[in-house]
């Protein structure tokens, strides 16, 4: 019987199976950030223990560092303190920092692959919950509470029980103006925000082979939200062409033999899964979020569900609680919602694909009154990109605010905040209640481009509309 990448390289990495039924495996990489490594670390001070591999851990600077004042120290003395905390961290243990001098910082997981740390067939911690994202490579990758970062920086090892595998086919070809983000949304709202829990997502089909690595890191990264302790995508030869040549990839014949080993990870033809379901492509539609759960979506041309239509008791008061945070009536179409605020960047939706396909839209167009939009790159790299190419300074003159590189309003702890009951049109992973810095605000998850429509316009759009973005296949 043929097995699953997940099942080669959960057996590659096991160091010990436990009595409680876990497994004790060995942790390739270790990434860490500001939020939640300072009790981890301290935690190791109080033990007396080092970190044990120090080479497999890199830091860097995201969460709390702001995108607009850059410079130290921070106007927030909480965010100056982290900061410099991880920078002290970092000296004494040894670990390799991408700090803001660096020209190398960004979100977490864009900088390990731009760097090549994020390899096929490896396992990878981080002390955050989208580090799913580096399973477009054919990692299998983990997010993990504070005290397992103490764990893997003590032991270079993490417990955890066994997981079942889910194959998730997507076929046929995408409609013009329609992304990565609309396959996972659609995908989270058909099998739930709940759906995965327990298991682990392969993606697959015609459309993840022709999906390129940053459209395969986006709908990775999102795999948390349906529910899955982590999601990947088998390597080939577009995760080989992306990776040759990075700082902290294999070089000469050394290159050689880690693609032909990380070639013979991809699950084997006719492997078993314990689930398997299936997609069509041309069926997905540009999607959104309108209520407070990622499983909360909708295509752009259909109706805010009504709680009278659900099947239990517990579905119709989830709706109505819903509709009530969002300030949202039944029925009503999605489409014209007015948005306070634009948001395109997050560790979802900010690397060098999403502003070039949303810079080919906004040229020539302007933010709509009374709309602030502001684009945030995810990493130092993605920005001096895309200075280079004049993607900023499209942004710029459409009326957005280009920022530094961070997580910024995905999640907020930051200055980059909604304020009161504003509604944001985000290309961010969460509309959690409050996810935006506001206990208040409001959140409508959708593709950069559609963020960049209703941006433009000042209510939620299709962005086919807007940019009269055509359906060759509808047409014909």
């Amino acid at each position: 019987m043929g097995r699953s990448l997940f099942q080669k390289v959960w057996e590659a990495h096991t160091v010990a199976r436990l009595a409680n039924g876990q497994t004790q495996l060995l942790i390739d990489t270790h990434l860490i950030h500001e939020v939640t490594s300072p009790q981890a670390f301290g935690m190791l001070r109080d033990l007396g223990l080092p970190v044990r591999y120090p080479h497999r851990t890199f830091a860097t600077v995201d969460h709390i560092v702001p995108t607009d004042q850059r410079e130290e120290p921070f106007a927030d003395p909480l965010a100056d303190a982290m900061i410099k905390e991880l920078r002290r961290n970092a000296e004494e243990f040894g670990v390799t920092y991408f700090d803001l001098r660096s020209g190398r910082q960004g979100i977490v997981h864009v900088v390990g692959p731009e760097q090549g740390i994020t390899q096929p067939g490896s396992t990878i911690a981080c002390g955050d919950s989208h580090t799913a994202t580096h399973g477009a490579f054919g990692a299998i990758a983990f997010g993990i509470g504070t005290t397992q970062v103490r764990d893997v920086l003590a032991t270079q090892t993490l417990s955890m029980s066994p997981l079942k595998v889910r194959r998730i086919n997507v076929d046929g070809e995408l409609r013009p103006g329609v992304y990565a983000k609309d396959v996972i949304l659609h995908i989270i709202k058909h099998l739930g925000a709940k759906g995965g829990i327990g298991y682990a997502y392969e993606y697959g089909g015609e459309l993840f082979d022709r999906f390129s690595l940053e459209e395969r890191m986006t709908v990775c990264n999102m795999s948390i939200e349906g529910g899955a302790r982590c999601g990947y995508v088998n390597p080939d030869g577009k995760t080989f062409d992306y990776l040759k040549g990075r700082p902290y990839v294999p070089s000469g014949e050394a290159w050689d033999e880690a693609v032909a080993h990380w070639r013979s990870l991809a699950s084997d033809p006719g492997c078993d899964y314990d689930d398997v379901v299936n997609f069509r492509a041309e069926e997905i539609a540009p999607s959104v979020t309108w209520g407070i759960s990622p499983d909360h979506g909708i295509f752009i041309d259909e109706t805010i569900p009504d709680p009278a239509d659900a099947e239990s008791e517990a579905q119709r008061a989830s709706i109505r609680e819903a509709l009530a945070y969002m300030k949202l009536d039944p029925g009503n179409p999605i489409m014209g919602t007015p948005i306070d605020v634009a948001f395109v960047g997050s560790c979802t939706n900010g690397r060098m694909s999403d502003f070039r396909e949303v810079a080919k839209y906004l040229r020539g167009r302007k933010v709509a009154s009374g709309v602030k939009a502001i684009a945030v790159p995810g990493s130092q790299i993605v920005a001096q990109m895309a200075e280079r190419e004049g993607l900023a300074q499209v942004f710029r003159d459409a009326g957005f605010e280009w920022r530094g590189a961070g997580c910024s309003m995905c999640l907020a702890m930051n200055p980059d905040k909604l304020i009161g009951d504003q509604l944001c049109a985000s290309s961010s992973n969460r509309n959690f209640k409050g996810r935006q810095g506001s206990p208040t605000g409001r959140t409508i998850l959708m593709s950069p481009v559609m963020v960049a429509a209703a941006a433009v316009t000042g209510v939620v759009s299709d962005a086919r509309e807007v940019f009269e973005i055509a359906d060759t296949a509808a047409v014909a």
